[in-house]
């Protein structure tokens, strides 16, 4: 993830929409009480991990699941955000590797999935 935004960082005189990239902190390993709290606070298991809110055509922001090159996995959670997501009219994407997920981020950015 610190090589997408440390790319991010470099383009955003290429691209100023960069300055909307985030991340959104979802992930992570929790005991119950922290589980409970993540829960109350808004926190929703299967949640893609990057979001660009910048409309593309008929798309009204991208968002991006980032899995591992090698034994990454998308979780029946994960599965049912993009699904929900794509449905809201968003383009949602599953990026292997940092590499995988700058491409997609030009090549949206650029009209390329209008």
């Amino acid at each position: 993830m610190r090589a997408l935004f440390q790319w991010r960082d470099w383009n955003k005189s290429r691209f100023p929409e960069l300055e909307l990239l985030f991340h959104i902190v979802n992930e992570g390993k929790r005991g119950y009480k922290a589980q409970a709290d993540f829960r109350q606070q808004g926190g929703r298991s299967g949640l893609p991990d990057v979001c660009l809110p910048v409309r593309r055509g008929r798309y009204g922001a991208l968002y991006i699941e980032m899995k591992r090159r090698r034994g990454g996995k998308i979780s029946a959670a994960q599965t049912w955000w993009l699904n929900k997501l794509e449905l809201a009219g968003n383009f949602c994407e599953i990026c292997y590797g940092h590499e995988e997920a700058e491409s997609v981020i030009v090549r949206y950015l650029g009209g390329e999935y209008e």
